[in-house]
C-alpha cells in the first residue's frame, strides 16, 4: 500500500486501509476494549495515529513501524503489549524477523541493555507462539 495521502480520502478512511493492511481485527478490538469508557477511542486512534501519521508520505509502512518498534524498545518494558502489537504489524508490513531483532538489539545503546533484552523476549514469545501456531 502507499502511503500517499490521497485528498479524496479522509484521515479516518487512510488509516482503516493501513489496519486493513496490517491488523484487520484491530479498531473493533480497540473498541470492544476501551470505548465504553472512551467513547470513540478506538475511531480516534485508527484516525490520527495511522490515518495522519502512517499515511504521511515521506516513510513507507515497514520504515513506520520498524521505527514504532525502535521506540517501544527503547521507552523499555512496560511497553511490552503495544511492542507485541508493533513487531506484528511490522511483520505484516513486510519487516523480518533478523530486522526486528537487529532493531530491538541496536535500541541496547539507547535504552540500555534491560530495554533491549525486554524487547528480545518480547519478540521471542511473539516468533515461537507463531511458529507454533504454524506448525
Amino acid at each position: 500500500m502507499s502511503t500517499g495521502t490521497a485528498s479524496h480520502q479522509t484521515a479516518l478512511e487512510r488509516g482503516r486501509a493501513i489496519i486493513a493492511q496490517i491488523n484487520p481485527g484491530l479498531e473493533a478490538a480497540l473498541a470492544g476494549k476501551y470505548d465504553a469508557y472512551f467513547p470513540d477511542f478506538a475511531e480516534t486512534l485508527v484516525e490520527f495515529a495511522y490515518g495522519r501519521l502512517y499515511a504521511r508520505e515521506g516513510l513507507d509502512l515497514k520504515t513506520r513501524q520498524i521505527a514504532t518498534v525502535a521506540a517501544l524498545t527503547a521507552l523499555g518494558g512496560q511497553t511490552g503489549p503495544q511492542l507485541r502489537v508493533n513487531l506484528e504489524h511490522a511483520l505484516a508490513a513486510g519487516a523480518s524477523r533478523r530486522e526486528l531483532l537487529e532493531v530491538i538489539l541496536q535500541m541496547s545503546v539507547y535504552g540500555g541493555m534491560p530495554a533491549a533484552i525486554n524487547g528480545m523476549n518480547v519478540a521471542m514469545q511473539l516468533f515461537e507462539e507463531q511458529d507454533a501456531a504454524s506448525a
